[in-house]
């Protein structure tokens, strides 16, 4: 599209500038006139295709829409001094009996595409500017009623056509980039729904690995089970409440380790609030190796492991134990601390 565009540029332009040099008398002045079409000529070709990097906006739909790059400082400044001198060399060169003439006024028409294409490139300051200058220019030489009729209007047109056009991609770039934003934040929010109902799944499955043959075994029995059964009613109920309260603190190890606890009489409490959530699986995994080993050795009559949102520990654990004369007595306690910050 940009070679597209590009080759137009260059073929408008060169057509203005033929206007220039077809006449059936020569001007007063040919060199001069010549030598306004070349400079203008080569100022035109370099607004088109002198490229500087792209102005960064954080839409990545500019791309696809097309990039135009800023036109760099030099080049308008160039592009601001063909509009304030091609014209009035013009005007010289045809001499003051054919300042009316095609050839003579041919500059307001270039100055117009000239500046629309310094538009384009975002210099919208410059490309008013300039045809500001061609303007006053042709007020001075022909008058304003002459100027407005052989081209004024014409590249006022061209100019603010440009600028509106140039508005209304940068605003469908802007449309886009939300409209990928949204698009990303839903993708986002459909994979994070998967992982739920994935995680939610796989719950389900393991709570009815647990429960499932204690409730067969209950409905069989009509609820009149023996003390080794309810013995396994209240491990599989405690395990279910491991993976409702603390799932965040579990993995194979650790819920071997609470079996294995509860198996010797122990009551055991997991709740997880959320202490986990700021390390990473590689610091978690370390912590439930370390947690799994401190569960499988301890001789606690009462466990309880907590997860909680506190800025240096991470996780605490608290066995206690009933002494000789009915109180409870702490013969356990330790604590996870979180990794120190870099």
């Amino acid at each position: 599209m940009r070679s597209v565009l590009s080759g137009l540029g260059v073929a408008f332009t060169a057509y203005l500038a033929a206007a220039a040099l077809l006449w059936t008398s020569p001007p007063a002045y040919w060199l001069l006139q010549v030598t306004a079409v070349a400079f203008y000529l080569v100022t035109t070709w370099v607004c088109i295709f002198w490229q500087v990097h792209p102005v960064e906006r954080p839409e990545s739909a500019m791309r696809p829409l097309g990039e135009r790059s800023l036109l760099p400082g030099w080049a308008a400044v160039l592009a601001l001094a063909v509009a304030a001198i091609v014209p009035s060399a013009s005007w010289v060169a045809a001499g003051e009996s054919a300042r009316l003439a095609n050839y003579a006024t041919w500059s307001l028409g270039a100055v117009g595409a000239l500046m629309a294409i310094v538009m384009v490139r975002r210099r919208p300051w410059v490309a008013w500017s300039g045809v500001a200058l061609a303007a006053l220019a042709a007020a001075a030489w022909i008058g304003m009623p002459a100027a407005l009729a052989r081209g004024v209007v014409g590249a006022i047109l061209w100019v603010g056509l440009a600028q509106l056009i140039s508005w209304l991609v940068d605003r469908a770039a802007h449309d886009t980039a939300r409209l990928e934003e949204l698009q990303r934040e839903a993708s986002q929010w459909l994979a994070s729904q998967e992982g739920v109902r994935r995680e939610r799944r796989t719950q389900i499955q393991r709570a009815l690995a647990v429960a499932g043959p204690v409730l067969a075994r209950t409905i069989e029995t009509a609820g009149r089970l023996d003390d080794a059964e309810r013995h396994l009613a209240g491990i599989a109920e405690g395990t279910l409440r491991d993976e409702l309260r603390g799932a965040g603190l579990l993995d194979d190890e650790v819920r071997r380790a609470l079996s294995a606890a509860r198996e010797r009489g122990a009551s055991v409490s997991v709740l997880d609030e959320g202490g986990l959530d700021v390390l990473s699986s590689e610091e978690r995994a370390m912590l439930r190796a370390e947690l799994a080993r401190l569960i499988s050795e301890s001789v606690s009559q009462r466990l309880y492991i907590r997860a909680a949102r506190h800025d240096e520990i991470a996780v605490t654990v608290v066995g206690r134990s009933a002494q000789g004369e009915g109180e409870d007595i702490v013969d356990l306690w330790h604590e996870f601390r979180r990794p120190a910050d870099d």
